[in-house]
């Protein structure tokens, strides 16, 4: 504790002796939101210290003046020079308190609550008295800028270079012994300087912990709750710039489980839960990165309520979010402004302090995961690098090039070879599958024009949009290294985070995994999870566009896509009443909507729902569509659920449920069906264009008034409460029970009609 107070008094120290300049100019430009913000920052930082070092007084003053200034950055107070007198007041006193508690002297509190009255609008004007300077204590310790150990740790480097050159030409030489005794001499002085100037900015991450039982103590008091702290892991080491950036998030962090995430105690009583909620912090080192998790028994996020919020201030519209993915829902708890509270409190509601985190997280090449358990928990992941002085890096290589990239933005390394990894193009974009896993892919050969062959080495990326497959010609080598800016020409083509000089002394350049994402035009577009009818589709579905053997033009859902490739015709026949592919050892239905013709190869288009799979034979692959809003439906049987409009061009869209199934479709009247989504996609890819095509118009989610004739549900998914009866669906084509009602998902006529029978209840 002892260490971490006199962190704080030298850092309120250093800010004092800009922050009364800037609350001058300030008052003569009020306008001036950037001088605001400095000002704001400093007393909410010296607040959410106050929590780990328990100093009352200062709490109490900072709070105090973050609150007025609060409200000066929302428009509702004016800054004038009693309200700037007032906060100048509030700053000198958070000084004095400082120098006394470094000082150890005792210091007078009696005229703090006419200093915190000065901040009200009604208050009467007070002479502002002279600041008086305080005597200072000696420090009993030296801080160093940190640009020093960055520019010691670069020196280091090019020690080693320089000594592996000398080393090089000595051996290319006959050497004498006492010289090459020297030079061993110097290698091992180098190695231990670097390592000592390494353990300089290294930590114990107990400095970070050690407050932790105070504060949450205190806070969980504060609300009127009960909570057990866990600590583990405190013995691991991470750089102590880490340790000092990693502070406030992780007190945003603590203090927003507590509050949003443990329950009181009478409410975990009714749940069935320990009347003590229970809060584990631990770290532990994974390869080159440090994770800190926090995870609590609470009840989680309401996703829900953050949406509406998220709505409520005009952040998304209610279409983008309709789009969202789950965990692009959850995400909106970073979102900038956004809170979860209607009642701002002394510990949240005013929705700061989430973004900031991700921001401070981010700057230090760090990234956050989030596991929500609605109900029993939440647990939030921060993966930091152990420094921020040396960068663990995988050397790549593109034909004779050498490239570096990130290790902590790497998931893992794949060889294209069997059938683990394939690569698939469709139309002009390049998909890889990894064990079942579908990712764009990015050939940085092609990307840089250094060659067109496909690459034999995948590394597996991690962005924020999203991951994606790097093709490269070969993985290296692993090194530790110094990364440095390049210069304004190489940085502005976006593909590239620095330049660094590793032990061979070629100059090197360190590859930006989202700067290349976003180069190569990558668009992680995100999974519909809660959509409505097509006729009130939301844009962003992708789909192939194709050319069909009798020349017509379609379009199917690029989600039942498992691959396109070429097939010879000789291992299409037409056996058992249907066309039959061979595939290997495999046989598999193929649709082709006309006769093959003389052709010796025919492209096709290899469907799967998760479980079977089917072919589906055409002309050519054109490109990827974004399906429009509004579909007219089809009428009469076959395999298409309609039409719709690309690029001025009617193109019939494939429906493939109608293909799984083998039936043709029927057209009947336009009830609204709402589909009981599990999460996997099926329904909103396979069944919701079919019943469309049969007449229904499908939604997951029912607007205000809106009622359903009849609801689907998934036999293995909870079935969430409806008035509209229920169809239930099975995955098996028999039924495990003699009383099962359940209908098989691809028995087309028994879903019709029970669809229909439903309706008539």
């Amino acid at each position: 504790m002892d260490d971490l107070l006199q962190e704080f008094i030298a850092e309120t120290r250093e800010t004092l002796e800009a922050i009364s300049g800037e609350i001058v100019a300030w008052e003569a430009a009020p306008a001036d939101d950037g001088r605001l913000d400095a000002i704001f920052r400093f007393v909410h930082t010296v607040k959410g210290s106050c929590g780990f070092l328990d100093l009352p007084r200062l709490a109490r003053l900072s709070h105090a003046a973050e609150d007025v200034l609060a409200a000066v950055r929302d428009g509702k107070r004016t800054p004038n020079t009693a309200l700037v007198n007032a906060v100048l007041g509030i700053v000198d006193r958070i000084g004095a308190i400082v120098e006394a508690i470094d000082s150890g002297a005792p210091i007078d509190n009696s005229d703090e609550d006419l200093l915190i009255e000065a901040l009200q609008p009604d208050a009467r004007p007070r002479a502002q008295a002279p600041t008086a300077l305080q005597n200072r204590a000696a420090s009993r310790s030296v801080r160093l800028n940190v640009e020093l150990l960055d520019h010691m740790m670069s020196g280091m480097s090019e020690m080693v270079l320089a000594r592996n050159e000398l080393a090089r030409r000595l051996r290319d030489s006959d050497v004498d012994p006492q010289v090459e005794a020297a030079l061993e001499r110097l290698s091992l002085t180098v190695a231990d300087m670097r390592d000592t100037v390494t353990r300089t900015r290294m930590q114990k991450v107990d400095a970070l912990f050690s407050a932790l039982p105070r504060m949450v103590r205190d806070t969980s008091a504060e609300l009127g709750k009960s909570v057990d702290l866990v600590i583990e892991g405190a013995d691991v080491e991470l750089d102590r710039e880490m340790i000092e950036m990693m502070r406030d998030p992780l007190v945003h962090i603590i203090r927003n489980s507590i509050d949003h995430g443990i329950e009181a105690p009478t409410e975990r009583r009714l749940l069935g839960k320990p009347m003590t909620g229970r809060l584990i912090v631990s770290a532990r080192q994974s390869g080159n990165k440090i994770l800190i998790e926090i995870a609590d028994d609470g009840k989680g996020i309401d996703v829900a309520r953050i949406v509406a919020k998220a709505s409520e201030k005009g952040l998304y519209s209610v279409t983008e979010l309709a789009a969202m993915t789950d965990a692009a829902k959850l995400d909106l708890i970073f979102a900038a402004g956004l809170s979860s509270r209607d009642v701002v409190t002394a510990i949240s509601g005013r929705g700061v302090g989430m973004d900031v985190v991700r921001a401070n997280i981010e700057q230090i090449g760090g990234r956050i995961v989030l596991t929500n358990d609605p109900g029993r928990g939440l647990r939030i992941v921060i993966h930091v690098p152990l420094t921020l002085s040396i960068l663990s890096t995988i050397i790549v290589g593109i034909g004779t090039q050498r490239f570096a990239l990130p290790r902590q933005a790497i998931e893992e390394i794949v060889m294209v070879r069997g059938d683990a990894v394939r690569i698939d193009t469709i139309g002009d974009a390049a998909a890889v599958t990894v064990r079942g896993r579908r990712m764009p892919l990015v050939s940085l050969a092609k990307l840089f024009r250094l060659g067109t062959d496909a690459p034999p080495t995948l590394v597996i990326v991690a962005t924020r949009e999203g991951d994606y497959a790097l093709g490269v010609d070969a993985v290296l080598d692993a090194e530790e290294l110094v990364v440095k800016p390049a210069s304004p020409a190489v940085m502005a083509t976006g593909v590239y985070a620095g330049k660094t000089l590793p032990d061979n002394g070629l100059p090197m350049l360190l590859l930006d995994a989202s700067g290349i994402a976003a180069v190569a035009g990558l668009r992680f577009t995100p999974v519909v999870a809660a959509a409505s009818a097509i006729d009130e589709a939301i844009p962003g579905v992708p789909a192939l566009l194709f050319d069909d053997l009798d020349g017509q033009r379609r379009a199917i859902a690029l989600a039942v896509i498992d691959r396109v490739e070429p097939v010879p015709t000789d291992a299409i026949r037409w056996s058992g009443g249907a066309m039959r592919l061979s595939v290997g050892d495999a046989i598999i239905p193929l649709h082709a909507v006309a006769d093959l013709g003389p052709r010796a190869e025919v492209a096709v288009l290899r469907l799967t729902d998760g479980e079977s799979e089917m072919a589906y034979a055409i002309a050519e692959a054109i490109e990827i569509v974004t399906l429009p809003a509004e579909m007219a439906p089809a009428r009469g049987g076959g395999p298409i659920a309609g039409v719709v409009s690309i690029g001025g061009e009617q193109i019939e869209l494939v429906d493939p449920h109608a293909l799984f199934a083998g039936q043709p479709v029927t057209l009947t009247s336009l009830p609204v069906c709402l589909l009981q989504v599990d999460g996997s996609g099926w329904m909103e890819t396979f069944l919701k264009p079919a019943l469309e095509a049969s007449g229904y118009r499908c939604v997951t989610a029912l607007e205000a008034g809106e009622t359903a004739a009849v609801a689907l549900a998934m036999d293995d998914a909870p079935v969430p409460k409806t008035i509209a009866p229920v169809v239930t669906l099975r995955r098996g084509r028999t039924a495990k029970r003699d009383d099962d009602a359940s209908i098989y998902r691809y028995d087309r006529p028994a879903l019709i009609a029970a669809l229909a029978a439903r309706r008539a209840m």
